[in-house]
């Protein structure tokens, strides 16, 4: 009797294990598509990049292998100095602004009841226009002689700078412009604003506290992961800022304005590697740029678990 059971067992975890192959490799199959482009378009080009990094290419000849120079070039570079300093300004002026204009127009529309759904497609329709054509707009609305800005601050007596010749006032104008695609960021804190429980503020409203009180004790410390994720990807974003400070600056025939205050560093690595055919410069600035993103993002991730509250863990 033991020994029929025994094989009605064997045949049980034989029928279990085949079950299992066929699943992982139904799972396979379907991931199949997505594993060939991670590795054709993602790993590969970022090893290739690596190996390339240590050589001298220029595209028409064979890579030569020249070790760390590459690297060791970078620091002798002063235009990498130049665009490092005005990437890094950039974004520091500009991701507290997209987030504190972001939450304040989303606090609006979580005021806006049944409305809301027709503001939020209104708001979310810039963050579909073109960067290069942000670009082109950018100097449009910022010319410093008859734009519509300066146009509209002459209105109520105020002269406005020359946005695009100045190069004090060139990267406050492109992180004002920026502020043309909040869009996104405004419907993910309104999601978040709108999961905030309402016990939560009818409490805090029998306790006393008011408007301020509520936003820093309740409305902050629950939408906090969601500022989070927008610091984040907005301060990845910055760092990588290209098109719409390249279409206005560094556009075919613009010769009209100065540029030195708008090369950011990824302006610079896309002319190293295309117009002087630097490429293996131009990997090893990756390398430097891919290594600088991975250093403040965790330093913002370390910060975060002081100041992001999750519900459902211990506070900390």
């Amino acid at each position: 009797m033991s020994t029929a059971v025994a094989a009605t067992q064997r045949a049980r975890d034989a029928s279990r294990a085949r079950a299992r192959r066929r699943n992982v490799g139904a799972a396979f199959l379907f991931l199949s598509p997505w594993l060939v482009g991670f590795v054709v378009f993602t790993a590969w080009p970022l090893i290739y990049s690596a190996y390339l990094s240590l050589t001298d290419y220029d595209v028409i000849n064979d890579p030569s292998f020249v070790g760390l120079d590459n690297y060791a070039e970078m620091f002798r570079d002063p235009k990498v100095g130049l665009a490092l300093g005005n990437t890094f300004l950039f974004t520091a002026l500009q991701v507290p602004l997209y987030v504190i204009v972001s939450l304040l127009l989303a606090l609006l529309l979580h005021r806006a009841g049944r409305a809301s759904g027709f503001y939020r497609t209104i708001f979310f329709l810039p963050k579909m226009t073109p960067p290069v054509a942000v670009g082109v707009l950018f100097l449009l609305l910022f010319n410093g002689q008859n734009g519509l800005v300066n146009e509209a601050l002459g209105v109520v007596g105020i002269d406005g700078p020359s946005w695009t010749t100045d190069p004090a006032w060139v990267k406050p104008g492109l992180v004002v412009m920026s502020l043309w695609t909040v869009g996104a960021s405004v419907i993910i804190l309104l999601a978040a604003l709108q999961s905030v429980p309402e016990e939560l503020y009818e409490s805090a409203r029998l306790d006393g506290a008011g408007f301020w009180r509520q936003s820093l004790s309740i409305t902050l410390p629950m939408i906090s992961p969601a500022l989070f994720f927008i610091v984040i990807v907005n301060t990845i974003a910055g760092l990588q800022t290209f098109d719409e400070a390249y279409t206005a600056f560094f556009g075919a025939g613009n010769t009209t304005y100065s540029n030195d205050a708008a090369l950011f560093y990824v302006i610079y690595l896309f002319q190293q590697a295309f117009e002087f055919l630097h490429m293996g410069y131009a990997s090893a600035l990756a390398w430097l740029l891919f290594a600088l993103i991975m250093v403040v993002t965790t330093v913002q991730i370390v910060i975060s678990r002081r100041l992001v509250y999750y519900e459902g863990e211990d506070a900390r």
